[in-house]
């Protein structure tokens, strides 16, 4: 594998042209008043110890978050309380999300849509056990219960929700245990998520993390029976990132093919991360790690693939990156 660094090395300096270091976002000044529960404007503390803020949001956000707020106002309840919650933390103020989901379980207890959304950003700020409390007790809530498409709070391009109640639970149940270090616990959930839904963004994005926990463990053969059937006419809407990775897990496309944009995104770290993963699989630890400081380097810090890779440089190679 070593004949792919200088093709990882030229990722990295491509996106090193637009990166917003994680060490660098703690010079921000604390323009924000706190938000109740939580005395810091700052939303995060990575796993080096960086204080992690949000980006300003864009003017469409905060006309839709402007709208979510004043349907709540005239009405609170369930529904409203979880949009606004959702736009919430759209805009960046997940501390505030957080508090608003937490009111929320106060009058609507036992409320498992309330606990999905909470546990979702418990994730996000990098506070996993809580996030799994969440996710398990909204495990439990909905046994024997209807699954229902969940409605996108961005939707895609054609509109088209692609993600169920019960899936995004699972989902991100698996991602708690996955970044508190809960293998199998992990592995277990997201083979719960898998069967919610046929639907192909469902398959390759489970498949996925599926694959990169099996591999992790010494099981590639276990976790290549969960990849070796998607192939690249799936009709995936949403997550063609994890539909590549997918791609590159079951031989269909090597790491030379996977073209990523050095744009900063939650998509670019997906795609990354599992590159990096493919390598460190493969035994190449060395482009694995210079792919994961190149994700960490980036601002996109809410993102999954971002969060997965600090987890993964913090635990798996246990040293902090040195950012450029």
């Amino acid at each position: 594998m070593r004949n792919f660094i200088p093709m990882i090395k030229y990722l990295f300096l491509m996106s090193a042209l637009v990166l917003v270091g994680c060490n660098s976002s703690d010079k921000k000044k604390d323009s924000e008043a706190p938000v109740s529960g939580w005395s810091h404007t700052y939303q995060a503390i990575s796993k080096f110890g960086d204080t992690l803020y949000s980006n300003p949001p864009s003017e469409k956000i905060v006309a839709q978050y402007e709208a979510k707020k004043q349907a709540f106002e005239k009405n609170p309840n369930l529904d409203n309380t979880i949009w606004l919650g959702r736009f919430t933390a759209y805009t960046g103020k997940y501390r505030e999300a957080i508090e608003l989901y937490t009111q929320g379980l106060e009058k609507f207890p036992n409320e498992s849509r309330l606990l999905r959304h909470r546990g979702h950003r418990y994730l996000t700020v990098r506070e996993f056990d809580k996030a799994i409390e969440d996710l398990e007790k909204a495990a439990t809530l909905i046994q024997g219960k209807e699954n229902k498409v969940e409605e996108d709070g961005m939707p895609n391009a054609q509109n088209i929700p692609v993600s169920t109640m019960h899936g995004n639970i699972y989902y991100h149940l698996g991602l708690a245990h996955y970044l508190k270090g809960n293998d199998q616990k992990a592995i277990d959930a997201f083979k719960k998520c898998l069967r919610t839904s046929p639907n192909p963004d469902n398959v390759v994005s489970a498949s996925h993390w599926i694959y990169t926990i099996n591999c992790q463990m010494g099981r590639k053969s276990t976790g290549f029976n969960y990849v070796k059937g998607i192939s690249s006419d799936l009709n995936v809407i949403e997550n063609e990132a994890y539909l590549k990775a997918c791609l590159l897990y079951n031989g269909t496309l090597t790491p030379t093919e996977i073209q990523v944009q050095p744009d900063g995104t939650a998509t670019n770290s997906a795609l990354l991360y599992g590159l990096g993963n493919y390598l460190l699989c493969e035994g190449d630890s060395g482009a694995a790690r210079l792919l994961y400081e190149d994700i960490v380097a980036g601002d996109d810090w809410a993102s999954f693939g971002h969060i997965a890779a600090e987890v993964d440089l913090a635990t798996k190679f246990s040293k902090k990156p040195t950012l450029q």
